[in-house]
């Protein structure tokens, strides 16, 4: 990673490794209710990442993986457009939208919300057996409070 790309990570605050991890769940929750077919959510939790270019044992970042799997494979087309449509509407601004480079050529999305301070990527992968939509939110950079040790998970 480049300095310029270390540098455009927002900075997020000060913060515990679990008082942050426990706000990048709720980013998700939120984008999962925008999703709105139903379905079933992967039941994965947060872990924690290094910022790059920053001290690791002072600045951290919290990464929320997870998945969405329509209940009806044809509803993910929907998911899909939902989220375009709605991320913006409540903080998001969509950076990236298209194919990837995987055979599959999945279908990516990657959405930036300021207030939050965090990113989005959303991979449609309509040719996974069952098709879903994998997602990966991560905060910006927090620093730890001073005095206490980032909790690794």
């Amino acid at each position: 990673m480049s300095k310029d790309e270390s540098d455009s990570i927002p900075f997020a605050g000060t913060s515990t490794s679990l008082d942050a991890a426990d706000e990048m769940e709720r980013v998700s929750s939120g984008i999962y209710d925008l999703i709105g077919v139903k379905g079933k959510a992967s039941d994965s939790h947060s872990t924690v990442t290094d910022c790059p270019g920053k001290d690791k044992n002072t600045y951290f970042q919290i990464l929320h993986p997870w998945s969405f799997r329509p209940t009806a494979a044809s509803d993910l087309d929907v998911a899909m457009d939902r989220l375009e449509a709605e991320l913006p509407k409540h903080g998001w601004n969509i950076v990236d939208y298209g194919p990837d480079s995987s055979k599959n050529r999945n279908v990516r999305m990657t959405a930036d919300n300021d207030r939050e301070k965090a990113s989005v990527v959303v991979v449609k992968m309509a040719k996974e057996d069952p098709p879903m939509l994998s997602l990966d939110v991560v905060s910006g950079c927090y620093k730890v409070p001073d005095g206490q040790e980032i909790q690794r998970f």
